[in-house]
């Protein structure tokens, strides 16, 4: 009976002395970890008062540049090129000489009508631009006079015969006579009108034969440069075959693409700004001109226009953008030097300075302008956050 109790009075002794010895320990841990945090040098942090202040927002879109206008030039008269003054990246006007059609055939085509449209003018006795008098045609003329006469010899008869100086079949005679010079000098106005009408016609070809002659020389339709010349010196064109492509690039217009939250927000005249990556770090402008009256349905989203201005032409059709539209109502933000806020694998934080010490907090970011940055949710206006050394600092850590 003496030896179990020993045993248990034993086993008693070896626990006290193992918790004895465990507690010992953790005291010695937590006065080690004390002396460690009290042992490194306060951090210098810069703090900087949040501030609650309105705010321009902008809506984020991307989207491409595009050509203000893009013309397929084609030839509107058939026949062989003789010249072409442009290449590739020519700068020209409105007006300016992209192709020379051979203009021989349209040359003659042209004299021809000309030639037509005179000798009827001759015929009716017209000059050049003059006005038409069915009267003063010389057939009319002629017509008109004998008639004339004819009329003046039956009224005559007619006397006589009412003096019963001459017989009956002569007045019948000059009567028939008189009925046969009105009808030619009706026959002469309506001959006349109808030539007047051929003329109107040939003059019709001859406009259209000018056209066609001016047509032989291919002209730019706005200032602009040459995208692309299709054709060359020899070769044969058709009509309505393309010849020349030229874009207008000054101004330019960026057509975004927009989230369907912020349709309400885009408006006409709203200012936009964007970069490309041709030209990093620089900003272009431009104002908001369309906005489409419909969403893409695939998408969800709104096409909206912009024209930028491009005089120093260094944007070019179909750069990639990055822009922002500005939206016309401002609102009040909590911000703070976006040197304050340091985000790890897609966490943001800031350290609020309570004191000597940092106190770690997790935010979420708003609007960035310039060197600001709005913090959404997790830190209030007037609360201090840290400026200066940010990774050197942790929740707890003594600053200055």
């Amino acid at each position: 009976m003496t030896r179990p109790v020993t045993l248990q009075l034993a086993a008693a002794v070896l626990l006290a002395g193992s918790l004895a010895l465990s507690g010992c320990s953790s005291a010695d841990g937590k006065s080690a970890d004390s002396e460690m945090s009290a042992s490194k040098p306060a951090v210098s942090t810069a703090p900087v008062a949040a501030v609650e202040q309105p705010i321009t927002r902008f809506i984020r879109a991307t989207g491409s540049l595009m050509a203000e206008d893009h013309a397929d030039v084609a030839a509107e008269i058939a026949g062989r090129i003789v010249a072409t003054p442009v290449e590739r990246g020519t700068a020209v006007s409105q007006g300016a000489v992209l192709v020379q059609v051979s203009p021989a055939e349209a040359e003659a085509q042209a004299k021809e009508a000309e030639a037509n449209a005179a000798q009827l003018e001759a015929r009716l006795g017209l000059t050049s631009g003059g006005t038409f008098d069915v009267n003063a045609v010389p057939e009319v003329q002629t017509a008109k006079s004998g008639y004339d006469l004819a009329q003046n010899e039956f009224n005559r008869i007619k006397s006589l015969l009412e003096q019963q100086v001459v017989s009956q079949s002569e007045y019948d005679q000059r009567r028939s006579q008189l009925d046969a010079s009105r009808q030619q000098y009706e026959a002469a106005r309506n001959g006349a009108a109808q030539q007047f009408q051929a003329l109107q016609a040939a003059r019709a070809r001859v406009t259209l034969a000018h056209k066609s002659l001016a047509d032989t020389t291919v002209r730019a339709p706005f200032n602009g440069l040459v995208a692309e010349r299709l054709v060359s010196t020899g070769d044969y064109v058709t009509k309505g075959m393309k010849v020349v492509s030229v874009v207008r690039v000054n101004p330019l217009r960026v057509q975004l693409t927009v989230p369907e939250q912020f349709v309400s927000a885009v408006k006409v005249g709203a200012s936009v700004t964007f970069q490309v990556d041709a030209f990093p770090g620089r900003e272009f402008t431009g104002t908001v001109r369309y906005v489409s009256p419909a969403l893409e349905t695939n998408r969800r989203a709104l096409t909206v226009e912009a024209v930028v201005p491009n005089q120093s032409g260094d944007l070019k059709p179909g750069l990639f953008a990055t822009a922002r539209i500005e939206q016309p109502d401002k609102s009040p933000a909590v911000m703070v030097p976006t040197a304050a806020v340091q985000t790890t694998a897609g966490t943001s934080r800031v350290y609020v300075i309570n004191g000597d010490r940092a106190e770690e907090r997790i935010i979420t970011t708003g609007q960035q302008l310039d060197t600001q940055i709005e913090i959404a949710t997790g830190l209030k206006a007037g609360e201090k956050v840290a400026t200066k050394n940010i990774p050197q600092l942790f929740d707890g850590a003594k600053v200055s």
